[in-house]
């Protein structure tokens, strides 16, 4: 299994409903994931993407996110979400792809020393909703690090 796979399979492990939502991890860099879900265990009553499942989406974008650059950083911790904000702009009526990154190393940096120092940090990430080829929806998160 490859680092895609196994987080994958993690979630699906640890968060059912993503099995249940077809979620697929299916692109990480370092500094940001992408991640996928089929359209059809995610309808409405409208035939397009349900809200609930795009609010999930974002949110799960941005805690693979950080659990997987924590972990490459050594980092144990637990990941909370603490508040989380939605933007629909259309309806969703394909399959979902959700990108998420944090390119911002200063930021990163600041987060990550709380986390050594204090054992709670806070960062905000943003993670865009896309289904064919349009984003449908943004995501904005506040994340909480507890050191463990």
């Amino acid at each position: 299994m490859d680092l895609l796979d196994d987080v994958t399979a993690y979630l699906h492990d640890h968060i059912p409903l993503t099995a249940h939502m077809g979620v697929s991890v299916v692109g990480y860099d370092e500094k940001s994931v992408r991640i996928s879900a089929p359209l059809e265990p995610n309808l409405n009553h409208r035939n397009t993407a349900f809200g609930g499942s795009l609010s999930t989406l974002g949110i799960l974008a941005g805690w693979t996110l950080l659990h997987l650059r924590l972990k490459d950083a050594g980092i144990a911790n637990r990941l909370v979400i603490q508040k989380s904000e939605m933007d629909f702009k259309r309806p969703a009526m394909g399959a979902l792809e959700v990108v998420c990154s944090q390119t911002d190393l200063v930021e990163w940096n600041r987060f990550t020393k709380m986390i050594v120092e204090k054992e709670k940090s806070r960062i905000t990430l943003v993670s865009e909703i896309y289904s064919s080829g349009e984003v449908v929806a943004v995501n904005e998160g506040i994340f909480v690090s507890l050191k463990m």
